[in-house]
Parts: C-alpha cells; sequence; structure tokens
C-alpha cells in the first residue's frame, strides 16, 4: 500500500519546502498522511473543473502548483467558493498537496519544464538563492576526549551534510598553553608551559543550533576554556532559484522565436505576444514561468536576448525597451506553467510506478473570450 505520506515525502524531495519564499503556503492543504493513495492528478490550480475531474476519476491525492489558500482565511464553510472546493475533495476522500515557490526554484521546477518546451538548453537559474547559511567550527580537544566532544557536537545538531551524518575532519595536533594563578587548569601546574597532544576538530552545523553545539562542547571539553573559533562560509550561488537562462539550437528572429513559443505551449485566448524588432536575433533566451515582471531588471544585467514570461504590463514593458533591454515575450500565466505539471507526473510516476497519475486536461486559464481590434 502507498500512502499519501509517501507520496508527500516523494514530491517534497523533487520541490523542498525550504525552497518556498518566506508569504507562500505549500505543502498539505487538506488529507490524511496515512489514507492509501492510488491515483493522483496534476494540475497548475485547483478551479471547480479539477476538482470535479478529480473527484470523478476517483484520484486520492490532488496535485496543483497555485495554493488554493494563499491569503490569511478565518473561514472555510461549505458556502464559500474555496470551502466549497475543500469540502468536495475531502467528501470525495481526495488530499490536496501544493508546491508552488518551492517547484518555482527546485532543480529541476517550474522554469526548466518552460525552458525544455521552448527548446532551450539551460545554463543556469535567472535569480540564484544562495546555499544555505553554514557555520564551520574548528576544535582543540586532547585526544582521549575527541570522540566524547565529538558525540556532543552531533547530538546538538552539528555534523550534517546533506544525506550524512556525523561528519568531521580529525587532524593530529600539539596544543600548548600556559595557566595562570588564576586558573584552574585540568592539566598542568601554574606557570608552567604545558604542550598536550591533542586533535583538531572541524564540524560543520546550521547557525540556527549555534548556541546548543557551544553549549555541548563547553560541557563535553576537559577544559576550563575550550580552545574553538566559529566561522560562517561565505553564501554562494547554487542551482536552484526563480526562472532560468538557457541557449537555442541556433539564433533565430524574434517574429520566429515568438511562433516557437506559442506553438510550445497550450493555446490560450491571451496567446503570445512579443516586444521589440521582429528581426532581432535571439539566441540567448531567460525564462520564468508565472508573473515575472519583477526580473526585468535582472534579465536586462545578464544580457540575454529575449525574456519568455507571464503577465507584463504595459509601462514597464515600454520603459524596458527603451532602455535598450531584450525583447520581451509575453504569454498566458496559465500555460507557462503548465508543462510543470508534467514534469511533477514523472517525479512521481519515477518514484511510485505502483500509482496511477495524469495530468488534468482541463484549461485554468481564466479567460474565455478574445478579439482582434
Amino acid at each position: 500500500m502507498t500512502t499519501l505520506g509517501e507520496l508527500i515525502g516523494v514530491l517534497d524531495a523533487a520541490y523542498p519546502p525550504r525552497l518556498a519564499e518566506s508569504w507562500d503556503s505549500v505543502g498539505l492543504v487538506c488529507g490524511d498522511p496515512a489514507e492509501e493513495v492510488t491515483r493522483v492528478l496534476f494540475a497548475v490550480d485547483a478551479t471547480a473543473g479539477v476538482v470535479d475531474e478529480a473527484v470523478t476519476w476517483g484520484a486520492q491525492a490532488l496535485v496543483v502548483h497555485h495554493p488554493l489558500l494563499l491569503r490569511g482565511v478565518d473561514t472555510v464553510a461549505a458556502d464559500t467558493p474555496k470551502g466549497a472546493l475543500l469540502h468536495r475533495l475531502i467528501r470525495a476522500g481526495c488530499a490536496l498537496f501544493t508546491a508552488h515557490t518551492n517547484a518555482d526554484s527546485a532543480d529541476p521546477g517550474v522554469s526548466d519544464a518552460l525552458a525544455g518546451a521552448l527548446g532551450l538548453t539551460v545554463t543556469g537559474p535567472l535569480d540564484a538563492k544562495p546555499e544555505a547559511p553554514v557555520d564551520n567550527w574548528v576544535v582543540q580537544v586532547p585526544s582521549s576526549h575527541s570522540d566524547a566532544v565529538l558525540a556532543a557536537m552531533f547530538a546538538a545538531g552539528a555534523g550534517g551534510s546533506g544525506d550524512y551524518r556525523d561528519c568531521a575532519l580529525r587532524v593530529p595536533a600539539v596544543g600548548q598553553f600556559r595557566p595562570m594563578a588564576e586558573a584552574n587548569p585540568a592539566i598542568g601546574s601554574h606557570g608552567e608551559l604545558q604542550r598536550v597532544d591533542e586533535e583538531r576538530l572541524e564540524v560543520i552545523a546550521p547557525p540556527s543550533v549555534r548556541a546548543a553545539v557551544l553549549g555541548a562542547l563547553r560541557a563535553a571539553h576537559p577544559y576550563e576554556s575550550p580552545a574553538y573559533h566559529i566561522s560562517e562560509r561565505a553564501l554562494l550561488p547554487a542551482p536552484v532559484g526563480i526562472g532560468r537562462v538557457g541557449n537555442l539550437p541556433e539564433p533565430e528572429s524574434l517574429r520566429t522565436f515568438t511562433e516557437r513559443v506559442a506553438a510550445a505551449l497550450p493555446p490560450t485566448v491571451w496567446g503570445v505576444r512579443a516586444a521589440g524588432d521582429p528581426d532581432r536575433a535571439v539566441y540567448t533566451v531567460a525564462v520564468c514561468g508565472g508573473a515575472g515582471d519583477s526580473y526585468l531588471d535582472t534579465v536586462a544585467r545578464l544580457g540575454v536576448d529575449a525574456y519568455v514570461t507571464a503577465d507584463l504590463r504595459h509601462h514597464p514593458v515600454d520603459e524596458r525597451l527603451r532602455r535598450g533591454g531584450p525583447a520581451l515575450v509575453d504569454a498566458a500565466h496559465w500555460a507557462t506553467e503548465f508543462p510543470w505539471c508534467a514534469q511533477a507526473q514523472s517525479v512521481v510516476g519515477n518514484a511510485m510506478p505502483e500509482l496511477e497519475t495524469r495530468v488534468s486536461n482541463v484549461r485554468t486559464d481564466p479567460w474565455t473570450v478574445g478579439a482582434k481590434s
């Protein structure tokens, strides 16, 4: 039996919740992690149509990109629009799970799926997230007490690196000190220079456990005043982050590239539109699934030829073009994020082949009528 909790574990591994923005709401919205799951439906939004499909198909889990409950709510009563959807899912035994900005920043994530649909070779993120901050601890300890000090520091949260625990560097060393009259030395005599066979221990730990590690170190160390040093590792860009930058197989005009985008994405009333010289050569491209106008300055600094995103507005686009930025390609919000559904389906399908999965065929783009003037 495959449980909802096991499904969540697979999704959290692919789209780590720690990558979500502080304002976001991701993870399990409703459902019992202990319940069995056999069918999983993927969609961008939990709209009424998508919920109907999930219930009709008999899905036990609906995985979506956009949070249903992003803003603060004080009711999910069945007579409210969002509450009605939640009640329908719960009554049908279908869980709701959201992977939003954590899926945007994951590697691979939403923008990787978009870049892949456009035929781009990705070279890196548009706006890279720095690696998590890490403390590096260096401790001098008599060789006879090295194991005890390390065990105490590990128990306090030090020594973890990815999927590994109890990690440390141990280097033989000779320590020296001269206890003064006010000291209470564990080894040596007042006024005499003392040399001791020691080990130089190095471990890493998150800054959040700094106080706990220091307390453990002092409690386990035999010296009155242990010798230690803490330094913070420089924050370096990571392969995760919002958006992606990549290259086309060969340069093509903006006119041709816009047609490429339109052919790669599902059709919408909004369609695909571009701003810039139609004959401009496009080779290096930045993409951001969903609303990406906040990165217009970033793509300008990167010097890409074109930027593909959604929800671009008149004045920012006009200003950016007048300042000599890249060509801008604007598609429907839903369309730029829809390729992620197949990516998420593949993640779950590869890890849990026993599950039946499918991408919703309901278009959740809200626009229904379009006309050209």
